[in-house]
């Protein structure tokens, strides 16, 4: 029976155990590029034991940055800075991943704490793109309807990008699919409004992520995983919804796919959403009669509760985020917690327990 500290390998790639650390915007990059901030907060959570270190959302194009300080994989030049990091976390015993992301109608705001509202045009910000024209929230600029140019360039960044993360030395890559940025706006009907090959039916809406999802696959290394992070449902009316992930899961599957990374919502303002412990987990362990691996997020914070999860079968990895922000070291303490032993990093057996 599988648990928190079990080895899981998918495709050429080993994880020493089920732990993960989320995707977690740090909004501390200039002009796309990682610096030691990065290198620190990664790496940091590499020494603590995690099995996969995934970075933030990392834009495929300086228009799909959330906010200007995004981190980017746009161009070349981010190259050098992002290997840093990512032979840190190898020489440290874990993997390195990359999530390739597209803010869609969802960019150009300011960072959170300097209130994290849009930044217009005019004052200094970017055009957003959308499947259609319909804001976030009704005080915003309207984004722009992607034509099938902007489809088509959408689809060759994230290619690009690809090729970059081979050049970083990321051995996994996950597709940003949630959230309400740009491929979860193309999926919901909520917030696709198109009549051409790209809108209307569940298969028309899935249209770019499996075009995106073909182009990474071809150009990603056979024996690399792939993931994707979908919004499970949009906890409102009339959108996406459980089903439609699990239909979703069985295509992406098909498609190469390797797990799925279980979220919800973010693309409908307002949606009520009954957080609490474990809150999303449910949808990970529906996915998961699909056929295909995948990830639990949300309000995981203790060493019994991620446990439970990977033993009871509802997933097969636990992606933290918050409780990993707590505690950098929490696969270190969620082992003596279980009793099991696994190995320290030699500059810190001194405290081990």
């Amino acid at each position: 029976m599988p648990h928190l500290f079990s080895p899981l390998t998918i495709r050429g790639v080993e994880l020493k155990n089920r732990i993960v650390v989320s995707p977690m915007c740090e909004y501390s990059s200039e002009d796309g590029f990682a610096n030691n901030w990065h290198l620190v907060h990664l790496g940091s959570r590499a020494v603590g034991g995690a099995a996969l270190i995934i970075t933030e959302a990392t834009a495929v194009s300086p228009e799909g940055r959330i906010s200007a300080g995004d981190l980017g994989i746009w161009k070349d030049e981010h190259i050098t800075e992002l290997e840093k990091i990512t032979n840190f976390i190898h020489q440290h015993g874990a993997v390195a991943g990359v999530q390739l992301a597209h803010a869609g109608r969802k960019a150009s705001h300011e960072v959170p704490w300097a209130g994290g509202r849009q930044v217009p045009v005019l004052s200094g910000g970017w055009q957003t793109v959308a499947p259609s024209a319909i804001a976030f929230i009704d005080s915003e600029e309207k984004p722009l309807e992607l034509d099938k140019a902007g489809i088509a360039k959408v689809i060759d960044d994230f290619k690009q990008a690809t090729f970059r993360a081979i050049k970083a030395g990321f051995k996994v890559i996950e597709i940003h699919a949630a959230h309400g940025y740009l491929i979860n706006e193309f999926l919901s009907p909520l917030s696709n409004h198109r009549t051409d090959e790209y809108g209307g039916s569940f298969e028309n809406r899935i249209r770019l992520l499996l075009g995106i999802t073909d182009t990474i696959r071809a150009a990603w290394p056979q024996e690399n995983p792939l993931f994707v992070r979908i919004s499970a449902t949009d906890w409102t009316p009339g959108g996406w919804t459980e089903e439609d992930s699990v239909k979703l899961a069985e295509i992406l599957k098909d498609k190469g796919v390797d797990l799925i990374d279980c979220s919800t919502g973010g693309n409908v303002a307002g949606a009520k959403i009954p957080v609490g412990p474990g809150y999303q987990v449910q949808f990970a362990e529906s996915v998961r009669k699909a056929g295909i691996l995948t990830g639990a997020v949300g309000m995981i914070t203790e060493p019994q509760q991620a446990d439970e999860i990977i033993q009871s079968g509802k997933a097969d990895v636990v992606l933290l985020a918050r409780e990993m922000l707590r505690d950098p070291h929490f696969p270190l303490r969620a082992a003596h917690t279980l009793g099991h032993e696994i190995k320290w990093p030699v500059q810190y057996e001194r405290a081990k327990w």
